[in-house]
């Protein structure tokens, strides 16, 4: 993205490559906040630079920044047109350098096994086999480890130290010794001894006070360094897995239908307001309303529904959806960036480039790390050398050093686990604005719900229909009912008459003749015949619909009477219908401490009815914006942490001023913009798993950063104390980032806990049904 405004500023995001390590990051950051007004954050993991910026600063100034640092950078490609971002912008990689380094791998490895075979291995030796390791170790401590001295030769010409620096130090002073030995020293003679190190090694100096070979650390470093990036390198491709998929999901071509006949178009010519056909099997295009037919189609991927949906002319669509049952025409209504697809991939990214508490710190102690760990290096050689040691052990202890202190897994703890979780979040339906959100959402421990949209399904439904006993059927009534509403405008109407049409199974209703509607009473008309009538009750009903009027009032329903030829036949009861998951969802927040709070804007009874099924205690209704807002002030003045959640324009002014706003994904585009989490999937059992995700995200992240400095702190004072040999220093070394990666890749198969079956409130276990 380049030239989004945020408060006055720009915010462009670049690609940055040859980033290896938390001090890469860290001078990448410095180097960006060195121009006038500028501020950035770096992701080692994704490998991206978001930075804010004046109108002053161009984009291609920050670029000339990070490669000033030492490091390349690239401008994203232009709408459309993503598949031609250059290589160039990341030469270390996923992309187009995955089976270079792969093939460096393979042939460090080939060179590297008969030296430490050779060096490691007692009796297999022979006479002058120093000289054919020597041969074979050349091209690893130079071809193999090229990339580290290349990028550590860059970070010295800007003044910088990186984990490449301590890699190439490494190498070179191992592989310098050992050539010195083998030419000067005199360790090409047979008779060797065992160098200072807990492995054992035939590669040692004679007793008679030669020189002695050091090749397998030469080779060992290389190698282990290679593959423990190699094997990073792919688990971090699997953490951005999900977003992948979700961009995978956007169509390249689409088929237009218009007055010329029906072609395949680019989906960059598409344009807003023309027709396009799915076909069975086939993803949606792009956002659109059906215009002619009919089917189910599958939003799984796209939203987290798990239930393929029903679709008809004049239902919207969302494009990657796929159509699994019959033929439609759509009309677009959004295309490129305005999808619903685009926005979710571009929240999940935005989420991906925040930065935890955790990780600040993180990298500011990386910032001094590199220096330190040379520093302390050169210490220990100095050390070891004035206290009369042998200088092998000398410079075992110092190469040890610099090879095990590890800055990759600092800069790897958070983000990688960030990535992992943003990813399956969007999965389930739950897009995060950041880690800050995560953070919020896990200490998180009151919800304010509203009503109408979220707790319940937002539009007026049947839920029950009362028949005399001896009149005609259920489904010959509902259908009469349902054609004299069709001229009806009012709720109530339109719920009767999309009952009706599902219980025929058919778009078609019986005409209506001599129709009429009248304001607060209802609607009446001929249908087949017969005079239909469906009103407010009045006058005096059978039995049986009297006792179903009061149990609809009493559960908060809107009734209606059905009088067919003057006759009552029937009362139909309709009303907004709790959400199925509502149930589960309210009594999984309870069992995580969450006390749930109702807000709404409706009347006193529809509320206490919802409240009652639910077993939710306190309930506020009748809530203007204003009382919404000065609720959630209050219950934070009392020291809750407040998470509300909303879908409409009255929510706006509490999802904002609550310490996390939590808005339904069919909402508003006021409620999105001013909530910190959106959950797509229109359920809001979504938000108990946007819990329990940010709760296990944050203990993987906590886990990640304790690793990655305990692990430190523990290996570097024993390659001091020469208890570590460089080769079981880059085995542990290149272990330790794998193992952060590795633990936060388990994010992408957590799965939400559903414990129980739907779950009922008071109000249902008491016999009231789920109703508005």
């Amino acid at each position: 993205m380049a030239g989004e405004a945020v408060a006055g500023l720009l915010v462009t995001d670049l690609t940055v490559g040859g980033m290896t390590c938390a001090a890469c990051v860290r001078r990448v950051e410095k180097k960006l906040a060195g121009l006038d007004g500028v501020t950035a954050t770096v992701n080692l993991a994704t490998g991206t630079a978001r930075v804010s910026h004046p109108a002053s600063v161009a984009p291609e100034e920050l670029v000339t920044a990070v490669e000033q640092a030492g490091y390349q950078a690239a401008l994203p490609a232009p709408p459309g047109r993503e598949d031609e971002r250059t290589a160039d912008a990341d030469p270390d990689g996923a992309g187009a350098t995955a089976r270079q380094e792969r093939e460096r791998l393979f042939g460090t490895a080939l060179l590297a096994v008969p030296v430490l075979v050779l060096s490691m291995v007692p009796g297999v030796q022979f006479r002058n086999w120093q000289w054919l390791c020597f041969v074979l170790a050349a091209p690893v401590a130079v071809w193999s480890a090229w990339p580290f001295h290349e990028r550590a030769l860059r970070g010295l010409r800007h003044s910088a130290a990186t984990m490449d620096t301590l890699v190439s130090l490494g190498v070179v002073a191992s592989f310098s010794w050992s050539a010195y030995a083998l030419f000067l020293g005199g360790a090409g003679d047979p008779g060797m001894r065992m160098p200072f190190s807990l492995l054992p090694s035939a590669s040692a100096s004679a007793s008679d006070g030669t020189a002695h070979v050091y090749l397998e650390a030469a080779v060992s470093v290389p190698l282990f360094v290679l593959t423990g990036r190699y094997l990073e390198a792919r688990a971090r491709r699997g953490t951005g897995a999900a977003l992948r998929a979700l961009a995978g999901l956007a169509a390249k071509e689409v088929s237009v239908r218009d007055e010329h006949g029906e072609r395949s178009v680019p989906m960059e010519q598409l344009r807003v307001g023309q027709l396009f056909v799915v076909r069975p099997g086939e993803r949606v295009a792009t956002d659109g309303r059906v215009a002619e037919g009919s089917s189910a189609v599958d939003l799984s991927l796209v939203t987290g529904e798990s239930e393929p949906v029903e679709v008809s002319p004049g239902s919207a669509l969302v494009g990657g959806a796929v159509n699994a049952g019959g033929l439609l025409l759509v009309r677009a209504t959004a295309v490129g960036a305005d999808t619903r697809l685009a926005r979710i991939t571009r929240l999940v990214t935005e989420a991906q480039a925040g930065k935890a508490r955790a990780q600040r710190l993180a990298d500011a102690v990386a910032g001094v790390f590199v220096p330190v760990v040379l520093t302390i290096a050169v210490t220990v050689l100095g050390f070891w050398l004035g206290a009369g040691a042998d200088p092998q052990a000398a410079l075992t202890a110092c190469v040890a050093v610099l090879v095990v202190a590890c800055p990759c897994a600092l800069g790897l703890a958070t983000p990688t686990a960030l990535m992992a979780a943003t990813g399956r979040g969007a999965q389930l339906g739950v897009l995060v604005s950041g880690p800050r959100t995560l953070e919020a959402l896990r200490h998180v421990d009151t919800v304010v719900l509203d009503k109408t949209g979220t707790l319940t399904s937002g539009h007026m439904t049947v839920a029950r229909v009362t028949t005399v006993p001896g009149g005609p059927a259920q489904e010959e009534l509902v259908r009469l009912a349902g054609a004299v509403e069709q001229g009806s405008e009012h709720p109530v109407g339109r719920a009767v008459t999309a009952y009706a049409r599902r219980s025929a199974d058919q778009e078609s209703l019986p005409d209506v003749t001599g129709f009429a509607a009248r304001a607060g009473w209802g609607v009446t008309g001929r249908v087949t015949g017969r005079t239909v009538e469906v009103a407010v009750p009045d006058g005096e009903l059978p039995p049986v619909l009297a006792e179903a009027l009061v149990a609809a009032e009493g559960e908060a329903y809107t009734p209606v009477v059905v009088r067919v030829d003057g006759r009552a036949v029937a009362l139909i009861a309709v009303g907004d219908l709790v959400r199925s998951g509502s149930y589960r969802a309210v009594e999984r927040l309870r069992r995580l401490g969450i006390r749930p709070v109702l807000a709404t804007g409706d009347r006193e009874a529809p509320a206490r009815a919802v409240a009652e099924a639910l077993g939710i205690d306190e309930v506020h209704a009748r809530c203007s914006p204003e009382d919404k807002a000065g609720l959630v002030r209050r219950l934070r003045a009392e020291g809750s942490r407040v998470a509300v959640v909303g879908d409409g324009v009255n929510d706006a002014a509490a999802l904002a001023g609550a310490d996390l706003g939590i808005a339904m994904g069919g909402g508003t585009d006021v409620a999105i913009g001013a909530a910190d989490l959106t959950l797509v999937r229109r359920d809001i059992e979504a938000l108990v798993d946007a819990v329990g995700l940010a709760r296990r995200t944050l203990g993987t992240m906590r886990a990640n950063l304790l690793w990655a400095f305990g692990y430190n702190v523990v290996t570097v004072p024993l390659a001091m104390v020469g208890l570590l040999n460089p080769m079981l220093a880059a085995a542990a070394m290149s272990v330790s980032s794998v193992l952060v990666v590795a633990n936060s890749l388990r994010l992408r198969r957590w799965q939400p806990t559903r414990r129980g079956g739907a779950g009922r409130g008071r109000g249902a276990r008491n016999g009231k049904a789920a109703v508005l």
